[in-house]
C-alpha cells in the first residue's frame, strides 16, 4: 500500500496493491495496523454504501458532535470527491482538496475529522463504501454550500446533466457563516 498526502496533509489517499489475473482481481481493503502506521485511524464503528446517479451533488456535509473520520473507496463508477478543513485552529482552515476517484483506480482517500465532504457522482452510476469513526448524529449534521465562492471548488459539472442535489445540500452556509470545530 501506498499513502500519499495531498495538499492538505491530512487527506490521504491511499494506493492498494491489487492482484490481477484473468479471473479477476483481489484486493486488501482494509488492515488495521498498515493504516495506524499511516495516521490513519481510531475505530471505525460503521461501514456505509451509497449510490447515486449521474450528476448527483452530496455534501459537503459534517458533523459538530461526532466528528467522522472517513475512510472512502469507490466500488462502482467515478466521482469528484471534495474535502474541506473546518478546524478553525489549522493553517489550511477553509482549504478544500480535490481528486477523482473510481473503481477503475482502486484508490482510497482518507478524510479525518474536522471536514466537511461532498463529492459529485461523474459515472452513469457510482457506488461509495466508507468506513467512519463516529456514528451518524442528524442534530449535529451541517452542509456547507458547495458552491461557496470562497472554497473556490472547481466541480467539473457535465454540460447538459441536471445537478440532482438535495434541498438540504443546495440550502448549505457559506464557510464565513458555518460552524466550525474549535476544538478537535
Amino acid at each position: 500500500m501506498k499513502f500519499t498526502p495531498t495538499a492538505i496533509p491530512d487527506v490521504i489517499l491511499i494506493e492498494t496493491d491489487v492482484y490481477e489475473d484473468e479471473r479477476g482481481y483481489f484486493i486488501e481493503a482494509y488492515q488495521p495496523e498498515k493504516y495506524r502506521q499511516a495516521g490513519i485511524g481510531g475505530d471505525f464503528v460503521q461501514d456505509n454504501l451509497a449510490g447515486s446517479k449521474c450528476g448527483t451533488l452530496r455534501g459537503l456535509h459534517y458533523q459538530l458532535r461526532k466528528a467522522q473520520g472517513k475512510l472512502i473507496q469507490i466500488v462502482a463508477g467515478e466521482v469528484f470527491d471534495v474535502a474541506v478543513d473546518l478546524r478553525a485552529s489549522s493553517s489550511t482552515f477553509g482549504r478544500a482538496v480535490s481528486t477523482r476517484l473510481s473503481s477503475q483506480e482502486k484508490k482510497q482517500l482518507w478524510v479525518p475529522p474536522g471536514f466537511a465532504h461532498g463529492y459529485y457522482v461523474l459515472s452513469e452510476w457510482a457506488v461509495m463504501a466508507y468506513k467512519v469513526t463516529d456514528v451518524y448524529d442528524p442534530a449535529s449534521e451541517r452542509s456547507l454550500l458547495w458552491s461557496d465562492p470562497q472554497l473556490n471548488i472547481d466541480w467539473p459539472l457535465i454540460a447538459d446533466q441536471p445537478l440532482l442535489i438535495s434541498s438540504k445540500d443546495a440550502a448549505g452556509v457559506k464557510l464565513e457563516d458555518a460552524e466550525v470545530y474549535t476544538s478537535l
